[in-house]
C-alpha cells in the first residue's frame, strides 16, 4: 500500500516533458497491486473504490478503445525494437516509471485524460490537482520491463469477457500491470493472464500486444470465452484469426503498410527508421497519433514522442 510518503516523493517527481502533454513520473514505494490481485475487480467501480481507500485519492474511471498500431524488428545490432502508436482524441500522457518490491522494474505509458487531466488541468508537483495521478499504476496502455516484456492495448471489435468462478476478474488496464511486474517471458505474460478473468471498461473490447527479447510476439485476443494466442510480429484493430470482424477504419491499410516495410527491409530497421514508420502508419480515419513508443528489448532503453512529431525525441532507460 502507498504510505503518504511515497506518494508525495512520487509527485515531486513530475516533470513536463513535451508541451503537447506528455509528462514523466517515478512511482515510489508499493502501489498495492499485489493485495488488488488477490480481490479482483468486476467493473470499474471496483477499482474506483479500491484505489480511492489505497491510494488517498477519489478516482472515477472512463477508460475506451482506440485505433493503433504496434509491430517489431530487429535493429542493425540484432536488437529487439517494439514500436507501438497509440491513436486517440487528444490524451495528455504520462511516462511512469516503477520498480516495486515484489514486481520487475517497468516504464509504462498512461493517458491522464482517464483520471479526469487535460492539457489546461496537468498534475504538476505537490498541489492537490496532482494527488490523483497516484493511481497511474493501474493505468498503463503500454509498457515494457526490465526482463524485456513489452505490451501494448489495441481496440477490437469484438471480445468476450472471461468469467470462471474459480479465478479473480481485472480489467485490461491491470492486466497490463500483472505482466510488466510479473512476466519474464511472452510465453509467462501469456500464463499468468490465462490465471484471471478479464472485463472491459463501458462495453469496449480489447486485445493484447505482447512480445519479449527473444522476439516472440503475439496477439492474445478473449473470444469466444477463452484466451486466444496468435504469434506474429504486427498487431492492429482486427482479430488476427477472424479478419471478418472490421473495425471499420483503415485497420487492414495500416497493418499492410507494415507488413510491406518489413518484408522490404528483412525486418530490420534502425530507430530512426522505426520512427519515421511509425508516423507514416497512424491512423488517418482515427482522431489523431497521441504518442509513440519504441522499447529496445533487448537494452532497455527506449525513445517517445508526442503527437506524431519527430523534433522532440524523449529517450529513455529503465
Amino acid at each position: 500500500m502507498t504510505n503518504l510518503k511515497n506518494a508525495l516523493q512520487s509527485l515531486t517527481s513530475i516533470k513536463k516533458v513535451d508541451d503537447y502533454g506528455m509528462l514523466q513520473m517515478t512511482y515510489f514505494g508499493d502501489y498495492g497491486f499485489d493485495e488488488f490481485l488477490k480481490v479482483g475487480a468486476k467493473c470499474d467501480k471496483d477499482i474506483e473504490a479500491f484505489l480511492s481507500k489505497h491510494l488517498f485519492s477519489d478516482i472515477s474511471l472512463d477508460i475506451k478503445g482506440a485505433g493503433c498500431t504496434a509491430f517489431i524488428a530487429r535493429n542493425q545490432k540484432n536488437e529487439v525494437l517494439y514500436c507501438r502508436n497509440y491513436d486517440f482524441p487528444y490524451s495528455p500522457s504520462l511516462q511512469l516509471f516503477t520498480a516495486p518490491d515484489s514486481g520487475y522494474a517497468s516504464v509504462s505509458t498512461v493517458n491522464l485524460m482517464y483520471l479526469g487531466y487535460n492539457k489546461d488541468n496537468l498534475p504538476s508537483g505537490l498541489d492537490l490537482n496532482s494527488f490523483t495521478a497516484i493511481a497511474t499504476p493501474y493505468l498503463p496502455m503500454d509498457g515494457a520491463n526490465e526482463k524485456g516484456v513489452a505490451i501494448a492495448i489495441l481496440g477490437v471489435p469484438s471480445a468476450t469477457p472471461l468469467s470462471d468462478e474459480g479465478k479473480v476478474t481485472i480489467n485490461t488496464t491491470a492486466a497490463i500491470r500483472l505482466v510488466l511486474d510479473k512476466a519474464s517471458t511472452t510465453d509467462e505474460a501469456v500464463d499468468l493472464l490465462k490465471q484471471y478473468n478479464i472485463y472491459f471498461s463501458h462495453g469496449n473490447t480489447f486485445q493484447l500486444f505482447i512480445a519479449d527479447s527473444s522476439g516472440k510476439s503475439v496477439v492474445v485476443n478473449y473470444y469466444d470465452n477463452e484466451i486466444k494466442v496468435t504469434e506474429t510480429p504486427i498487431a492492429s484493430n482486427f482479430i488476427p484469426f477472424n479478419t471478418n470482424v472490421k473495425e471499420g477504419g483503415d485497420e487492414f491499410e495500416r497493418y499492410e503498410k507494415v507488413k510491406q516495410t518489413l518484408a522490404t527491409s528483412g525486418g530490420v530497421l534502425d530507430e530512426n527508421q522505426a520512427v519515421d514508420l511509425l508516423i507514416d502508419v497512424a491512423s488517418k480515419t482515427g482522431p489523431g497519433l497521441q504518442w509513440s513508443v519504441i522499447h529496445n528489448l533487448t537494452t532497455t532503453d527506449g525513445i517517445i514522442f508526442a503527437g506524431g512529431k519527430k523534433d522532440n525525441l524523449i529517450k529513455f532507460h529503465l
